[in-house]
């Protein structure tokens, strides 16, 4: 196949398509049949019936594949966190915040490195490519923190707070994840898994910064 990026059919692949769901669709397709590793980008694009470079345009490594839709979510992450209103304390903002971004993800969403990461066998790139994930969203939830506290990104508090309601999330998340057709809200589940974290955080959170006591 000549891949001049267009969107023409290609030998043994599908008809016309560049849609990114059609590449998402090839992918999920490959990686079960012949496992992640074994599933190269040329293959799926070739599945897809496009060419490579029209692969990049939608995505920049094989690994985001194992995370639709999660990634569009986490990057809705400033703008929920920019609705949460200004007076509530630190650490009901947080939770607040974490929630308004958990009712943006649509139900539909669950990623294949949650749900079929062992039938793909990625276990490994699942780990790797979500420790990446995992610290982008502790790292806004700590900028936001540090502001909505009086407190510096750096501080401890701050940043024990942000990668323990990180983890709360990521855990709230995937059980949801795993719970099947009969899942309930992402949101409640969310819920139940990151406000006690908040809570605790509370009394650290919502006190005066150190500089002003």
């Amino acid at each position: 196949m000549t891949d001049s990026g267009g969107d023409g059919p290609s030998r043994g692949g599908r008809p016309r398509a560049s849609s990114r769901r059609t590449l998402e669709d090839a992918a999920s397709e490959l990686f079960l049949e012949q496992g992640y590793a074994g599933t190269t980008i040329d293959q799926i694009a070739r599945r897809a019936g496009v060419g490579r470079n029209t692969f990049f345009n939608y995505f920049a490594t094989k690994s985001d594949l194992l995370w639709l839709d999660v990634d569009d979510t986490i990057r809705a992450l400033p703008d929920a966190l920019r609705e949460v209103s200004s007076s509530l304390p630190a650490s009901a903002a947080l939770l607040a915040g974490v929630l308004g971004l958990a009712r943006r993800h649509p139900h539909r969403g669950v990623p294949l490195a949650l749900s079929q990461r062992e039938a793909m066998a990625a276990e490994g790139e699942f780990l790797a490519s979500g420790l990446g994930r995992f610290l982008g969203v502790a790292g806004i939830l700590g900028g936001f923190l540090a502001v909505r506290s009086g407190r510096a990104v750096d501080d401890p508090d701050v940043r024990a707070a942000a990668n323990a309601v990180t983890a709360a999330l990521a855990t709230g998340a995937g059980a949801w994840a795993l719970a099947g057709v009969e899942r309930g809200a992402l949101v409640e589940a969310v819920e139940r898994a990151v406000a006690p974290v908040c809570r605790g955080f509370a009394p650290v959170l919502d006190a005066p910064p150190p500089a002003t006591r």
